[in-house]
């Protein structure tokens, strides 16, 4: 059964940014909920039927709809809370605009937000894209061919798909990413007192010598800079 808050009913909208992790009980309340995917994805049951807020993506809760939260890994959200209105009556999910995403949550207008709701293009029922799964995958095992295919064969789409949807939550392509998970782990290394031929080699580049230029031109720091005193 869902539990219904004690809070008082909004006279006025407003906005703030939550962190979610872990497990939520399922809860209604009487005024509605804009979720703004920031960083994550948050899982959700809203009245029995499953959806999902990633970073590409924001969801409608109506008032009085019961919803359980679920965040397997940490997930921030800008939430706008508000009064029950015509654009707030139905679960709806949709692309929110680049501009709620600029500005600090206390600095954003919640009402002039809300005012734009009918102009967003809903999105329809897509395949929820797991990047904490896959930058596990990847962490486990730097060296390997991790080729957009491989990874959109991960997560169950073609490689067209993947890609877009990737790009649409990273900002980034796969391989971009893949590359600056690859020298995230070099620079760990590194910093072990590990070798650069050693660590180029746990972490899937030919040489020693490039993996230095791609430290040097992505990060801009050197193989020496990095290596613990001895």
């Amino acid at each position: 059964m869902a539990s219904a808050t004690s809070l008082p009913p909004l006279d006025h909208a407003q906005a703030s940014l939550r962190r979610y992790a872990g497990e939520y009980p399922a809860h209604a309340h009487a005024h509605a909920q804009v979720l703004v995917g920031l960083e994550g994805c948050l899982q959700l049951e809203l009245d029995g039927h499953a959806a999902f807020v990633d970073a590409a993506s924001a969801l409608i809760v109506p008032a009085g709809v019961a919803h359980a939260f679920l965040a397997e890994t940490p997930a921030r959200v800008l939430v706008l809370d508000a009064p029950p209105g015509p654009a707030l009556e139905r679960v709806r999910r949709f692309a929110p605009p680049p501009a709620w995403k600029v500005l600090p949550a206390q600095a954003l207008d919640a009402q002039a937000a809300l005012a734009t709701l009918q102009g967003t293009a809903t999105l329809l029922p897509r395949r929820r894209l797991d990047l904490a799964a896959l930058a596990a995958a990847v962490a486990a095992a730097p060296a390997q061919d991790w080729s957009t295919p491989r990874l959109a064969a991960l997560a169950c789409l073609s490689p067209q798909r993947f890609h877009a949807r990737f790009v649409e939550l990273a900002g980034q392509p796969p391989a971009a990413w893949v590359r600056a998970r690859r020298l995230d782990a070099a620079e760990r290394l590194l910093r072990a007192g590990l070798s650069l031929d050693a660590a180029a080699l746990q972490v899937g580049y030919a040489t020693a010598s490039a993996l230095a230029y791609a430290l040097r031109r992505e990060r801009g720091v050197g193989a020496r800079g990095l290596r613990r005193p001895k």
